[in-house]
């Protein structure tokens, strides 16, 4: 698996990883209407590349297929990571996580209910439990934050 810098190209193929990724991993935690409001199929591909220049943005590739991406503000916000659902639990997220949080003496991310348990073994803590409206309706995640010290080790294959 290679990471590398996002590139504007890849924002398309992104979209339809974050689509594919939420309808089908998430699809365990939240109803159809939820999965509908997140992950609509119609993504400002335009805002997405402006947020992806302005943030740091990683991209993991493995033979050529984009298996997964996230991205960090200034602030130490994790905005979003996905991984291929083909590509679960082959240590995708952690590398990316590794990577992107580097140089931050916190982190913060927002994670769905199915993303927390991933966070918790990675060192982060609820701060609160929240629920957010995306088209009228509303999901449940987890306000989260890890303190990371140089030197700690806290990932673990996902």
């Amino acid at each position: 698996m290679d990471i590398r810098p996002y590139r504007p190209p890849d924002c398309p193929e992104m979209a339809q990883l974050f689509y594919n990724t939420v309808h089908i991993i998430n699809a365990r935690d939240y109803t159809p209407r939820q999965l509908d409001a997140w992950a609509t199929g119609t993504v400002d591909l335009s805002a997405w590349d402006r947020s992806f220049r302005a943030h740091r943005t990683l991209v993991a590739e493995e033979a050529g297929i984009l298996v997964g991406f996230g991205d960090i503000d200034e602030t130490g916000y994790l905005d979003r990571l996905y991984v291929h659902h083909a590509y679960q639990h082959q240590g995708i997220a952690s590398a990316l996580c590794r990577e992107l949080e580097c140089g931050f003496s916190t982190v913060t991310t927002h994670a769905s209910i199915t993303a927390m348990p991933f966070f918790a073994r990675r060192g982060y803590r609820i701060l609160r439990r929240q629920e957010v409206e995306r088209h009228g309706v509303l999901l449940a995640n987890y306000v989260m934050e890890r303190s990371c010290i140089q030197g700690s080790s806290k990932d673990s294959r996902v």
